[in-house]
């Protein structure tokens, strides 16, 4: 047992912050206390980590992140830049960096396979708790289809272990989404809109309604959500329909506020990903620019609609192939967007875990969840940019272990 004492706490819950607090960690990684200090009582010779002066609080969580990813490289999406061993050890060093930086929980939506959350939970490497999917699915012409310029398609994934992930038909679909479950994919996800691509853009459709909902059916038979990347137009509108888990980007749902009243009505959830175009509107391909700066303030408006109208609203950066290391950057855009500094606090931890599945186990200190925390220099609820300066995490513990610890050098 361990006890983390006297700092301010910021439990997740929606509680207003409790100083001079205590969260008491059983052996088991789960939290059996957490509240005012006076009132948490230890057992006597409890281990103790002061974090006076100091905010405790839970383990921030992405939702759409790509440990893989790299660049937009076309040759380096292909895995043909360096050696599988070079990108796997590279990959590695990306996990354990971004734990470092409070990150406890990373859902990759793609080209990382399961083995990477096996070694984490073998303890061959240091990293977040992962949730991952495998290879995303997508039709002929669409974002998963890797075509060259001149339009030829590379029919093979760069990793054995990612399935292809292109499928036509409700058959080749159920297929598909079966294999990505063969492989330990813990979700699905699918390609229903374009970006960034001439010839598909964000407002082009992919599947058609049938389509999805044969994907939908048989990733729920499955019991796996899916996360769905639709940007706008009538393919947004179809996967609302067809009921996916998340939809991932929405970027143009403000021009349709019945899509946001239906989404709050079958649950789910929007992972704007605010952070990643921001990269594409400066830094992307011609096309990316153009697409990325038209939405911007459709983005932002469409992210203070989905609040007002009951829509769950998550952090998720989407940012892997520009920058590692940084996922709390989503943070900060999200609270620019127009949401309060605790809204914007929880859509990267309670909110986060729910999109998840994952709200019964972390993203709140709470008696019976896992002890996923990280112990900051600063308090986010003043200023939420202190969760982007890596000197300023002075502690990291994901279900009880201890990756991060610059407190007794406080000391």
């Amino acid at each position: 047992m361990l006890a983390i004492v006297g700092g301010t706490l910021i439990d997740g819950t929606g509680a207003a912050p409790v100083a001079d607090s205590a969260v008491l960690v059983e052996d088991d990684g789960r939290i059996a206390a957490a509240g005012l200090r006076a009132a948490v009582v230890a057992p006597e010779g409890t281990p103790e980590i002061d974090a006076t002066g100091h905010t405790v609080m839970p383990g921030l969580i992405d939702c759409h992140d790509h440990l893989a990813s790299f660049t937009y490289d076309l040759l380096s999406r292909w895995g043909m830049t360096e050696p599988r061993s070079t990108r796997t050890v590279r990959i590695a060093r990306v996990m354990e960096d971004t734990l470092q930086s409070g990150y406890t929980t990373i859902r990759d939506c793609g080209w990382l396979d399961a083995g990477f959350k096996a070694a984490v939970e073998q303890g061959l490497v240091d990293g977040p708790r992962l949730l991952v999917a495998a290879g995303p699915l997508g039709p002929t012409h669409s974002v998963q289809d890797r075509p060259t310029m001149s339009g030829h398609r590379r029919y093979s994934m760069p990793d054995p272990n990612i399935p292809y992930g292109v499928a036509d038909g409700a058959d080749e679909i159920r297929a598909a989404v079966r294999e990505n479950a063969r492989v330990g994919a813990d979700l699905i996800k699918v390609f229903q809109t374009g970006f960034g691509r001439a010839t598909h853009l964000g407002t082009d459709a992919a599947y058609s309604l049938d389509e999805l909902r044969a994907l939908v059916h048989e990733s729920h038979a499955q019991g796996r959500r899916v996360a769905c990347h639709a940007v706008g137009g009538p393919g947004l509108r179809t996967a609302v329909e067809a009921g996916v888990d998340s939809i991932e980007h929405g970027c143009y749902l403000d021009l349709d506020p019945d899509l946001l009243r239906m989404m709050a009505d079958k649950d789910i959830t929007l992972v704007p990903t605010l952070t990643v175009f921001a990269f594409h509107s400066a830094e992307g391909n011609p096309v990316a620019q153009v697409e990325a700066r038209a939405f911007r303030q459709h983005h932002i408006e469409t992210v203070q609609q989905a609040m007002r109208l009951g829509v769950r609203v998550v952090a998720g950066t989407d940012a892997g192939g520009w920058v590692h290391g940084n996922n709390a950057q989503e943070l900060e855009m999200l609270a620019d967007a127009g949401m309060t500094l605790e809204q914007a606090l929880s859509a990267g931890t309670r909110e986060a875990a729910a999109c998840c599945g994952l709200g019964q186990e972390i993203g709140s200190l709470e008696p019976g969840k896992l002890a996923d925390l990280i112990v900051t220099d600063g308090n986010p609820l003043s200023d939420i940019t202190v969760l982007q300066e890596r000197e300023r995490i002075r502690l990291v513990m994901k279900q009880g272990r201890i990756f991060r610890n610059l407190l007794d050098a406080d000391a």
